[in-house]
């Protein structure tokens, strides 16, 4: 029904390939047989990063190749932002910190206040994939013929937001190596600058990009990294820094089913955001009390929570608080209703969360591959009681056969 559109179609192509039956591969992956039948037939969405590791790990290729490239549909805002991705790939790679692509640059301070508003989601997605290009070309002016030493670091610190919107947009729609090398630019100007704070920053983007073949020294790189910043971490910038890195560690020991590791980082998230005010919007990565619940969901969705269990995380949340950046509180619906999905007496509820998640951020949540899994494996599911008029149409905006 789905030919290749999941990654359930795709892992049977995989292991077909590889000449392995469902037994081997459940013995190599750790995954029961039955799952994996389902999850071939689009019964069950592969939507843990867990899962989706110890398949490609068994199977012996990348994620990408599991879970697929970038899916285009005739969907004008599913595709837009993916029209900027060429220039932006350009502006990442083409710049260095001796020789910038052009020339000439607008105002430092224009550039500043530019990437602030981009920072406060003033802009639409499509409008900061145009915009964000630019910025860093000339930000690159400003590195390499500063006014003074302080404009220098200025420039440098202004570099390392960018790359952060740069590497975040880049895996939102499935460009993991542009995510990649936009994190290891941002490591580049924190190098030089050499202070704690611009240190952590760069870390946490560079253990979201980390492959999952190698999540073991990304969780060594964020317990280091967050230990490190630790003794630095006395304003508000600081401890949002090294909260970010926190719920970075978090996510990925219990990627690698190290849940007491988990746990602690977790709390120890939980007890920096105590320390800052609860708002998103004004905080670096959206670090506060708020986001803690959401990751909280997150991470209890990666475990395989759902039902009321996921509903009861989900009623500690407030919502209005992170409304102000509006991807994460997509990401929040979307992965309740993910969770939820995998009841099969929650499909109704499953598809409302779905549904809510799209209406807040439409671009991230039809460009997500983990929502199109789920999406699918309802869809698969679907009746007419279950409300499968709608969630045909999601999936139609997403590019999934119906």
């Amino acid at each position: 029904m789905h030919e290749e559109t999941t990654i359930g179609a795709r892992l049977r192509v995989l292991r077909r390939w590889r000449g392995m039956s469902l037994d081997e591969l459940a013995g190599l992956s750790g995954l029961s047989k039955g799952f994996l039948s389902r999850a071939e037939r689009g019964q069950r969405a592969l939507d843990r990063r867990s899962h989706i590791a110890a398949l490609a790990n068994a199977l012996r290729v990348s994620e990408t190749e599991l879970v697929g490239g970038p899916h285009l549909s005739s969907d004008p805002v599913q595709t837009a932002p993916h029209a900027t991705i060429p220039t932006l790939r350009a502006a990442v790679m083409a710049n260095t910190l001796t020789a910038p692509v052009v020339e000439r640059a607008r105002p430092l301070s224009e550039l500043v206040e530019e990437m602030g508003r981009i920072d406060r989601s003033e802009y639409k997605h499509v409008e900061v994939g145009e915009k964000l290009p630019a910025l860093i070309d000339e930000l690159h002016v400003h590195a390499c013929a500063p006014a003074d030493e302080a404009a220098y670091r200025l420039a440098l610190e202004t570099l390392i937001e960018a790359f952060q919107t740069a590497t975040f947009t880049s895996k939102d729609l499935g460009y993991g190596d542009l995510a990649h090398v936009a994190a290891m630019r941002a490591g580049e100007a924190a190098a030089i600058l050499d202070d704690p704070i611009s240190t952590g920053k760069a870390a946490s983007l560079r253990i979201h990009t980390i492959p999952a073949r190698a999540r073991e020294r990304a969780l060594e790189e964020a317990e280091k990294a967050a230990n490190a910043l630790q003794p630095h971490a006395r304003g508000a910038l600081g401890v949002q820094v090294l909260g970010m890195l926190t719920l970075a560690a978090s996510m990925t020991a219990t990627v690698l089913y190290k849940y007491d590791r988990a746990e602690h980082w977790l709390d120890q998230a939980a007890d920096l955001a105590a320390r800052v005010p609860d708002t998103p919007g004004a905080n670096w990565g959206a670090f506060s009390r708020s986001n803690v619940g959401v990751w909280r969901v997150s991470l209890a969705t990666e475990r395989g929570m759902t039902g009321g269990d996921l509903l009861g995380l989900a009623k500690d949340v407030n919502e209005e608080r992170i409304g102000a950046r509006r991807g994460r509180h997509a990401t929040f619906l979307a992965d309740v209703g993910r969770g939820l999905a995998r009841d099969k007496k929650m499909a109704r509820e499953a598809q409302r969360w779905l549904l809510r998640a799209e209406e807040v951020a439409p671009h991230k949540i039809r460009n997500s591959s983990a929502v199109r899994e789920s999406v699918a494996s309802l869809l698969t599911r679907a009746t007419a009681e279950t409300g499968g008029r709608e969630l045909r149409g999601l999936a139609a905006r997403m590019g999934i056969p119906h």
